[in-house]
């Protein structure tokens, strides 16, 4: 069943392009003023590109395009941008956020006491605060889990606690011993009364799983909804994914990180050599915002309608979970045109003043990012980035490599993980902040997909980051201005392909 709908979905894909390219190249020989209307249709699109608020690198990428191929070019923007239909989601997230926000913020919250012993990072909590809606929390303790295997073992732990309800947010879900020995749990606690809730992109499980999924999974009593259902039409409504991973359970405890519920994320099967990755666990008053970063996304679907009293974990009870620093969920959302998680990582590395030391397994940034790590790197900050050296995505390896010259003449240390994949989202900055979560430094995370993370303040969490990090780098390798440039090949292709960057 997934073989066949992979067939016919790319096969109707490949059928509205090719549909496409004979009614221009056609058109244009059998009237050749058609050919003239639509290369000056691609020109009045460079404008518009221009003037649009958007990335300089997207518009220089498609620009770029547009005059590489004046016939085609502006058509194809206009396919691409006009069928789909981000003002109906965008109207769906404001009315989500109106309804979740007066729940976020509870008595006693963080910021004043974060006022009043930390105000070096007061203006990034601000910022969280006040202009993206996602308050700063004390009476939290963090956990910060280095592993894929780390993050199952205190999942299957703490759902087994769980009393009320189970909400779970992923992008990926493959069938094998991990998704395998967590549905069984899942169903017995449904059919124990709790409210379990499974949401996951539908172009993540693409591959994976079967249509029928979330219909098998609701026969189990296990209430499910899918993402921005894949459908076979040209759309850039496509791009924007659901990466985040939360799992919450009685809003009391919440996981995210970069692990999904596939087999290669615990390393039960090899996919691209060892698979490192990262996880945090909140407990207390933080978790209880990740519980509602999640109910934003599941109330895009007009099925549901919440009590948001109901699942309140401290309406009885103040909660007392003693504080283990500072904690501050975040989400972001690529609708609103708010780049939170860009603005997360920039500020993190503006305030540095020892180090700033970075997991990611994409490498492909904007001119901002770019900048600030150069910078920082330049005024003595020491700043590292571990990256694979087995990747998933071969051009993308190419592209991210592309900025390794750049990095380095400006002292940043570039690292390759070479027992395999680096999938960790991670910064760590002066031993006293830390951020971990699900966005890649690349144009998708950072612009195209729903993401989510968690800052962390002076607190035990932040030196557990520093030192996964560091016990890291014996297992990497240096690279060096002579592995950026060893021939021609090397040096020109990365180049070319960096163009097309934000299209990756």
């Amino acid at each position: 069943m997934v073989f066949r709908r992979r067939i016919f979905v790319i096969t109707v894909l490949l059928v509205q392009i090719g549909f496409w390219v004979l009614l221009i190249a056609g058109s244009s020989l059998a009237f050749r003023y058609l050919g003239w209307g639509l290369t000056v249709l691609s020109l009045a699109v460079c404008v518009h590109v221009l003037n649009k608020k958007e990335k300089s690198a997207y518009k220089l990428t498609w620009i770029f395009l547009i005059l590489m191929i004046p016939i085609f070019g502006g058509v194809l923007y206009i396919i691409f941008y006009s069928q789909s239909n981000p003002r109906k989601l965008k109207r769906l997230l404001e009315r989500s956020g109106r309804e979740t926000r007066p729940w976020f913020s509870l008595p006693g919250g963080g910021l004043s006491a974060l006022e009043a012993g930390n105000r070096d990072f007061l203006a990034q909590a601000r910022y969280l605060e006040h202009y993206a809606g996602f308050p700063v929390y004390a009476r939290t303790q963090t956990e910060y889990l280095p592993s894929g295997e780390a993050f199952f073992m205190r999942l299957l732990e703490e759902l087994e606690k769980a009393e009320h309800y189970i909400f779970l947010e992923f992008f990926i879900l493959r069938e094998g011993k991990m998704l395998g020995t967590i549905l069984p749990i899942l169903g017995r606690k449904a059919r124990a009364g709790l409210d379990v809730r499974l949401l996951y992109d539908d172009l993540g499980c693409f591959m994976s799983l079967p249509p029928d999924f979330n219909r098998r999974l609701e026969n189990w009593g296990i209430r499910c909804t899918v993402f921005n259902a894949f459908r076979p039409i040209l759309s850039s409504l496509q791009n924007n994914r659901d990466h985040r991973k939360i799992v919450s359970i009685d809003g009391k405890v919440a996981f995210t990180g970069g692990v999904n519920l596939a087999d290669e994320y615990i390393n039960a099967i090899e996919r691209f050599g060892h698979w490192k990755d990262a996880a945090i666990m909140l407990r207390g008053e933080a978790a209880w915002s990740l519980t509602l970063i999640f109910l934003q996304m599941w109330n895009l679907d007009p099925r549901w309608k919440e009590d948001y009293r109901a699942l309140y974990p401290w309406k009885d009870a103040p909660c007392a979970v003693e504080s283990g620093g500072f904690a501050q969920p975040y989400a972001d959302s690529p609708i609103d045109e708010e780049n939170v998680g860009e603005h997360v990582y920039i500020q993190i590395i503006n305030k540095a003043r020892e180090y700033v030391y970075i997991n990611t397994p994409y490498l492909v940034v904007d001119d901002n990012l770019l900048s600030a790590l150069t910078l920082a790197a330049k005024s003595g900050i020491d700043v590292r980035i571990v990256t694979p050296h087995r990747w998933d995505k071969k051009i993308v390896a190419i592209t991210s490599r592309s900025y390794y010259r750049e990095l380095i003449n400006a002292g940043v240390r570039v690292y390759e993980y070479s027992s395999g994949f680096n999938h960790s989202k991670t910064f760590v900055s002066d031993d006293r902040i830390a951020s971990v979560g699900t966005a890649n430094l690349d144009f998708r995370s950072l612009y195209l997909h729903f993401e989510c993370g968690v800052l962390v303040y002076d607190s035990p969490t932040v030196l557990a980051v520093k030192k996964d990090f560091l016990a890291t780098l014996p297992a990497c390798h240096e690279i060096t201005p002579a592995d950026c440039a060893r021939n021609v090949f090397q040096r020109v292709v990365p180049d070319v392909l960096r163009i097309f960057a934000p299209l990756m």
